[in-house]
């Protein structure tokens, strides 16, 4: 608009202004663009932007004016001056323009994948801030982050650079300290979920780039809130502050885990909380979940609720969400126990009692058939009846299972499934683990059995010694199988498959000499097998050996084993299917099974019983643990697979593993007897220490177990 006169332009072009006039300033926007003009003869000055004038430009928070300010405070108590330095404190835009990382003057190029920041000056900063000198400066800053910056931070800030402030803050260490948990940290947390979609994904990108300190920092900094609100928070705030609270420092920890899924910041133990064990009813709390889970399923109006931690697998250790299995299991087994009751009182009354239903899965089995009798118990039952309590009748015997019974079953069941004969498995020598074998002589049922077992042990709380490796349970959960798993399963074929993605020069050809094909001896027999269609044919070369690793573990994961493994997953699917099997990692599914290797032998020797003349105090026992004591490690865990059949613990530990040792009338050269089923040691009452450890690492070492030899 110039001389009254409006033109609408879509191309660059020269407007003459009035004669005698000269530009003072120009002001830029998005679409308009503002001349600023005076006549000649006035004293008005052009402004030269090429110059920057200090005095407009936002304040900047660094240590300089940190040193200001404290000065000011010191030798004024001028208001004015307080609420200058508030004013400043409390500026997201003063805060934002600080600590500008201007290495390569990366600042420059802030976008929703680079913030532009320099964490590492704003940690030392908020150092010097945290030091006595400037303890009043600190307590104004934590009073301007509470009253007036946190509350007023947008749920959709007008550009990407305006979200530094959120890393910024998470550096603040007042936020670390409990006493601000409910007016500072909590409430950064809260408008940290208030984010519209897209700057919450700009600052999801922006904690993928951080180090592992700082994001770790965040992640304890969480947690450390959750235990507070569960010790205190009913004491200190009203039950919906409470749940407010806490269902928001949740969701701001899973927004962290989703983060870390991507980036791999930490393990993903390190977001465990073990204090919930001990703050929290998980039985209770997974009772909640699952009553809340119903009712959104069935569609009925819900009941307004407590926070449940079960909704957040990723805190809880494995010991917690074992708890939550065997809960889901009593439940499922309640549920399938009063469908059964209910069905018999129904028979009773309608007079055809020998319909009735048992509470119990119980298995009828003769020792010398016990696949094929296992086979065709197991058959029959439903998904349901799978879920009640095992007992195990063996044919011809009045034994009451208590237990024992049961733990015999599977330990003899599995070494049958485990003789080499039938060629279920493939041994790899170097880790001792196994894995299917893509040639065996038994029908797929057979795997369909194992995993049935598998899925039995959980449910009944008996570990089992499996040598599966961790891919398995990896591919239970669809978790895929990545180099690894090669390298734990066979080390000698994942350290070469490895070397081959780390040669650096162009001989790949020529040094390695591979095609898209291996070659599997099979009873003298070589046959060649394809990786990809055509791969006989195709040599693996610098440009596609990433694409043969992957077709590699694809075949052997995958490919080779798929009709086996499907029948596995099916059967243990069919015991332990569910949602409640997502809530796992790979290895905490492991150790349901098979147990875990966190040993603590004392705590062993604590909890053992003693039978007969034993006591702890007797000479022969405490020569037996001084014996014991000694063992290496590798020997204490043969003496543990000889004693309970396997050489891993309970996941619940050791505190759950109760070994009893009873004396016998058998002369000293006796070796001491192991009952597996029942955790029994039958001991002789050996004089001397020498004789006790001969007779013991004899037993101990003649004692086979069930890998395959």
């Amino acid at each position: 608009n110039l001389n009254q006169q409006s033109v609408t332009l879509s191309s660059p072009f020269l407007f003459l202004g009035p004669d005698h006039y000269a530009i003072t300033k120009i002001n830029c926007g998005g679409d308009h663009n503002f001349l600023l003009y005076s006549d000649e003869k006035s004293s008005t000055a052009p402004e030269d932007f090429r110059v920057t004038n200090i005095s407009r430009s936002i304040s900047l928070i660094n240590d300089a004016s940190l040193n200001t300010w404290r000065m000011k405070l010191l030798d004024s108590t001028d208001s004015t001056i307080t609420n200058d330095v508030i004013l400043l404190l409390s500026s997201a835009a003063c805060w934002n323009a600080s600590f500008l990382d201007e290495s390569d003057d990366s600042h420059f190029k802030t976008n929703p994948k680079v913030p532009g920041i320099d964490l590492n000056s704003v940690r030392l900063l908020f150092e010097t801030l945290s030091k006595p000198p400037f303890a009043r400066l600190l307590e104004q800053a934590t009073k301007s982050f509470e009253s007036l910056l946190i509350p007023q931070l947008p749920c959709s800030p007008p550009d990407v650079e305006a979200m530094r402030i959120y890393l910024i803050l998470s550096e603040c260490p007042a936020l670390h300290d409990s006493k601000n948990y409910i007016t500072l940290t909590i409430p950064l947390a809260m408008a940290i979920l208030r984010l519209d979609a897209n700057p919450s994904k700009v600052l999801d990108n922006w904690w993928c780039l951080v180090d592992g300190g700082v994001f770790s920092r965040l992640v304890d900094m969480y947690k450390s809130i959750v235990v507070f609100l569960l010790t205190g928070g009913k004491a200190l705030l009203v039950p919906v502050f409470l749940e407010n609270y806490t269902s928001a420092t949740l969701k701001l920890l899973e927004k962290l885990h989703k983060v870390n899924l991507k980036a791999g910041h930490v393990e993903y133990n390190r977001f465990y909380i073990p204090d919930i064990t001990t703050l929290v009813d998980i039985q209770e709390d997974y009772l909640k979940w699952f009553l809340s889970k119903a009712e959104i399923k069935m569609r009925t109006p819900a009941v307004q609720s407590s926070v449940t931690l079960c909704a957040y697998p990723f805190i809880l250790n494995a010991q917690a969400k074992t708890t939550m299995l065997q809960t889901d299991a009593e439940l499922q087994m309640q549920m399938a126990v009063s469908g059964a009751n209910m069905h018999n009182v129904f028979m009773l009354l309608t007079l055809e009692p020998l319909l009735a239903r048992n509470p119990f899965l119980v298995l009828h089995v003769r020792r010398d058939h016990l696949v094929s009798d296992a086979l065709r118990e197991l058959t029959i039952y439903s998904d349901v009846d799978l879920k009640k309590p095992l007992k195990v009748i063996f044919d011809g015997e009045e034994a009451v299972d208590a237990g024992g019974v049961t733990k015999e079953f599977f330990l003899l069941l599995l070494k049958e499934l485990m003789d080499p004969v039938y060629g279920m498995f493939t041994q790899y020598t170097q880790s001792n683990l196994l894995w299917f074998s893509d040639k065996c002589f038994v029908e797929h049922n057979w795997f369909n059995l194992i995993g049935i077992i598998c899925g039995l042990a959980i449910y009944n709380s008996t570990v089992v010694d499996l040598h599966f490796p961790l891919v398995l349970y990896k591919k239970l959960l669809g978790v895929a199988p990545t180099l690894e798993d090669l390298k734990e399963l066979s080390p000698t074929e994942g350290r070469s498959l490895q070397q081959l993605l780390d040669h650096e020069e162009d001989d790949v050809e020529e040094t390695f000499c591979l095609i898209f094909a291996i070659t599997r001896e099979y009873y003298g027999l070589t046959e060649v097998k394809e990786l990809i269609p055509g791969g006989d044919r195709i040599t693996v070369d610098k440009n596609n050996r990433e694409e043969f690793v992957e077709a590699y573990l694809k075949y052997m994961f995958r490919d080779s084993v798929s009709e086996l493994y499907q029948a596995f997953s099916s059967g243990f699917l069919k015991v332990c299917g569910g949602k409640i099997l997502s809530l796992f990692q790979p290895s905490e599914l492991m150790a349901m099974v098979v147990g875990n290797n966190n040993y603590n032998w004392e705590e062993m020797e604590k909890n053992a019983v003693y039978k007969g003349e034993y006591s702890a105090t007797h000479p022969t026992v405490r020569m037996f643990w001084e014996v014991f004591h000694e063992f290496p490690l590798e020997k204490k865990k043969r003496f543990l697979l000889f004693l309970t059949g396997s050489d891993r613990i309970p996941i619940h530990g050791m505190e759950s593993l109760r070994i009893s040792i009873q004396s016998t009338s058998a002369e000293e050269h006796y070796l001491p007897v192991a009952h597996t089923c029942y955790n029994l040691l039958d001991m002789p009452r050996y004089q001397t220490k020498e004789t006790l450890h001969r007779r013991l690492t004899q037993a101990v070492e003649q004692y086979e177990g069930f890998s395959l030899v």
